[in-house]
């Protein structure tokens, strides 16, 4: 079955940006995926196909003093917290992958919190 509406587009965008946007081990991918209910940050090595680093709101650390794990709060938690594991990684820099959502909302909050926290996009 295939996607319809909005998850079209986002599908259709993100297939887009995937063509450009690869990580390799020297510059690992942050991508970025968000629901309604919560956001989830994981850097990850294409070509050997492997996830380096996840973090999610579910994640007990990000989890802590949260109403809400949709929402900005929870993006800067999770961008924070990526950061310093993919710091404890050796991970300095990364290549953004936005998953086909806009810059803008969660999605910037995150990976603004990630950079100032330490990673270089």
């Amino acid at each position: 079955m295939r996607p319809t509406g909005k998850d079209e587009k986002r599908s259709l965008r993100h297939n887009r940006l995937r063509a450009r946007v690869e990580g390799t081990a020297g510059r690992p991918r942050l991508a970025v995926y968000r629901s309604l209910r919560h956001v989830y940050a994981q850097i990850i090595d294409d070509s050997a196909g492997r996830t380096l680093v996840f973090v999610s709101s579910l994640s007990k650390e990000v989890r802590e003093g949260l109403l809400h794990g949709g929402n900005k709060a929870a993006a800067e938690k999770v961008g924070q917290v990526v950061a310093r594991k993919a710091a404890d990684a050796g991970i300095k820099q990364v290549c953004f992958d936005r998953g086909g959502f806009k810059y803008h909302g969660v999605v910037a909050v995150l990976a603004e919190a990630a950079r100032k926290a330490g990673l270089e996009f």
